[in-house]
């Protein structure tokens, strides 16, 4: 059996991500707006996103915004993913995928220990490499945000963690100062 040839992606659905700007917040409330009312999202307010756009990474796809997420830091130690939204019609071109992506680099790059998310689909997290964990080892999260939710005491998100790598990103190389060679490995 011969296969027809895939049909190469056009430019229009070529995805590219960036940091948004607060003349964009309309758009980042509208697209979480939308999530948060099939039940995906804790709502946030216009002005909280103009406020922390420089800290949204967006999915661009013919000049239209089509995917957002928030790093936001919690601790020196901790930031979380939040506020992560894809448009209805992006969904399952990996775009979710690559925003998470971006902002672990962006988490490690910037010295974070951990990044965290709380969600209702632990799933989608796991296969990224985050694990679920009590919310008590979150405490930066339940000081920061769970104790001013309506749903504090009967939340029913799931708080998951992946280690970040810094080690990696700030390796330092240190040259040899001596001219002896390196001892032969043993036999």
């Amino acid at each position: 059996m011969i296969e027809a040839p895939r049909p190469r992606a056009s430019s229009a659905s070529r995805i590219t991500l960036r940091t948004a700007d607060a003349a964009e917040a309309k758009k980042l409330h509208a697209l979480i707006t939308a999530n948060r009312e099939e039940g995906h999202l804790l709502p946030r307010t216009l002005g909280e996103l103009a406020v922390h756009a420089n800290r949204f990474v967006v999915a661009v796809r013919a000049r239209r915004i089509v995917g957002c997420a928030e790093l936001a830091p919690l601790s020196p130690h901790v930031a979380e993913v939040r506020s992560l939204a894809v448009d209805r019609q992006a969904r399952g071109a990996r775009v979710g995928v690559m925003i998470v992506e971006e902002l672990r680099r962006r988490a490690r790059r910037e010295g974070y220990e951990k990044l965290c998310a709380f969600t209702h689909a632990p799933g989608y997290f796991s296969q990224m490499g985050f694990s679920i964990v009590p919310h008590s080892w979150l405490l930066e999260k339940i000081f920061t945000d769970c104790v001013k939710c309506p749903h504090f005491r009967t939340c029913g998100q799931y708080g998951m963690v992946v280690p970040l790598d810094t080690a990696r990103e700030n390796a330092v190389h240190i040259e040899r100062s001596d001219t002896q060679p390196a001892a032969a490995p043993l036999a």
